[in-house]
């Protein structure tokens, strides 16, 4: 197989541009450049890489396992990081059982109570209560000895129950930066991070707040070359240096979900959801692609992080996925 750009790669494999940039800067991927192309590839070993750090991210392994796993080269790491989360997902597993024997007990005293025309008080079964007080609250639940279908399926079942939250956006005006080439989130960010440690931003505007979007979005230039830009919320009369542009935003309804930092996998969790849901549906913008269909990602404490020169006990880094909705039509 011949080099494959990011945008390929991102296509192929179903994962965003900025993951496979966050994978490479941890080192778990590593790309090279071809001679006749201005950007970077990737080779069949990083492509392999890729493989395996989705499989092992399916199966809820953390990134930083990960970047032991692939650097262990006789697999006894390998193993003891296995086994030290089958451990963990065993004592899931068990509580998870404990709560469905629980709740088998709760149906069987609340029939009986039925029957005989009593009303049934959970807090007066002591026995009960305190098996309940003693559960651990699982995480995930992943079978052993299960295929790539399998796995996603077993995703898909875990993301049901998304934490998503409806927010109404007011309008604001922003400073604006955007930048278009190779490494375009890392670009922006050290332009803007230095007009909010330059303009003092958050000692004007503790509430200020970042948003970030692809522009253009990847395959809409050739050559896997795309763009991003960020927006920081700042007073209305303030005056910019270049290159930070002026622009309002008229804020909107937005379906939003958190995530941890790469973890850009959750957009389709969460456009899933806006399309089941009964009550609202997505509210795209007309520019479409080019600028994710107006779909928005805040860096939660992005603005205080970069005003105090992102010391090494900053904020992780949490981020808000917000996608544009409206009620739907009765």
């Amino acid at each position: 197989m011949e080099n494959l750009t990011i945008s390929q790669v991102s296509k192929m494999y179903g994962v965003t541009p900025r993951m496979l940039r966050h994978y490479e800067k941890l080192g778990l991927i590593r790309t090279s450049h071809r001679e006749d192309y201005a950007y970077r590839t990737y080779d069949e070993e990083a492509l392999r890489a890729l493989q395996q750090i989705i499989i092992l991210r399916k199966l809820r392994i953390p990134l930083k396992q990960i970047a032991v796993i692939l650097q262990d080269q006789v697999q006894s790491e390998f193993l003891r990081l296995l086994q030290e989360n089958l451990s963990q997902l065993d004592e899931e597993i068990a509580s998870l059982d404990l709560i469905r024997s629980i709740l088998r007990q709760f149906i069987d005293h609340l029939d009986k109570s039925l029957r005989i025309k009593a009303r049934f008080n959970l807090l007066e079964d002591s026995a009960l209560t305190q098996m309940a007080a003693a559960l651990a609250f699982p995480k995930t639940i992943i079978k052993e000895n299960t295929s790539m279908n399998d796995l996603n399926k077993a995703e898909e079942v875990l993301n049901k129950s998304l934490n998503v939250r409806i927010l109404l956006l007011p309008p604001c005006t922003v400073a604006s930066y955007q930048y278009i080439g190779e490494r375009p989130e890392e670009k922006v960010g050290d332009v803007v991070s230095k007009f909010v440690q330059d303009s003092r931003l958050y000692e004007i505007k503790p509430d200020a707040r970042l948003f970030g979007f692809n522009h253009p979005n990847p395959d809409i230039l050739e050559g896997g070359i795309y763009g991003y830009e960020d927006w920081v919320t700042i007073p209305d009369d303030m005056e910019l240096p270049a290159p930070m542009v002026k622009k309002h935003f008229e804020g909107g309804l937005y379906a939003v979900l958190t995530i941890q930092f790469p973890e850009f996998q959750f957009w389709e969790s969460l456009t899933r959801w806006v399309d089941e849901n009964p009550d609202y549906e997505a509210n795209y913008s007309e520019l479409g692609l080019e600028i994710m269909g107006g779909c928005l990602e805040e860096h939660l404490n992005w603005v205080h992080s970069a005003h105090m020169g992102w010391p090494e006990d900053s904020f992780s880094g949490q981020i808000d996925l917000m996608l544009p909705i409206r009620r739907r039509s009765k």
